[in-house]
């Protein structure tokens, strides 16, 4: 057991997956997936996905409520020679260096108690940073949920492109060794305007904050 909590009246405790674990994890992960009313908001990890994290190429941690998996949280170190490694997106010198925020998920029953973030903060004091420069991850625009997840961490937008077959994402990233400084340039683009925000990000600004207008979300970019 790595953390101790309530969420409401519930208590939880979090602790490491093991490969044992997948049956549960993969049970947890269609219920979370079954709710969802835009089913391309969460891509599955299969079997092989998992078990490629649980077997030592990165971090799964799992909380739990009475011995049930409640909440799931990943870390991936991918290949180095990944044809679309996220680090070519973001400037990253040494892709061997580059740690991939993946799959998180919350069963519906415990959402709103702020377990997303609990978790984020677990899962990275489990990694040894001194191994790694950067940490990343991909979000589909409009996600809010898991694009104000990242943007809480100080992970910023780097870029928006077409990733895993033509779907579009925004690359996050955050430095784990430098802060990002911003001279106080700021534009503010509507999130639906992806030609925009591609030359914005061109020109060296780096998507730093949302906020909805009326019925419009708009990201903030700072350079």
């Amino acid at each position: 057991m790595i953390f101790q909590g309530y969420l409401g009246e519930h208590e939880f405790y979090v602790q490491p997956l093991k490969n044992t674990q997948l049956t549960q994890i993969q049970k947890l992960q269609q219920i979370v997936y079954d709710v969802l009313e835009d089913k391309t908001i969460l891509q599955p990890l299969s079997d092989e996905e998992l078990l490629y994290i649980l077997n030592g190429h990165g971090v799964m941690i799992g909380a739990f409520v009475n011995e049930q998996l409640v909440a799931v949280r990943a870390l991936l170190e991918p290949n180095s020679d990944e044809e679309e490694h996220l680090g070519l997106d973001v400037g990253a010198e040494d892709l061997a260096r580059v740690l991939y925020q993946e799959v998180s998920f919350i069963h519906p029953t415990f959402r709103g108690y702020g377990l997303q973030q609990t978790l984020a903060s677990i899962i990275m004091s489990q990694v040894d940073i001194e191994k790694y420069d950067w940490v990343c991850a991909t979000v589909k625009p409009y996600n809010i949920a898991s694009l104000k997840d990242k943007l809480v961490q100080n992970m910023h937008i780097y870029a928006l492109k077409y990733k895993y077959g033509g779907k579009l994402r925004y690359v996050f990233a955050k430095p784990l060794h430098k802060e990002p400084v911003f001279a106080g340039e700021k534009l503010i683009i509507a999130m639906g305007d992806t030609e925009a925000q591609q030359q914005a990000l061109r020109n060296g600004y780096r998507g730093v904050a949302i906020e909805k207008q009326e019925d419009e979300w708009f990201v903030q970019f700072n350079r």
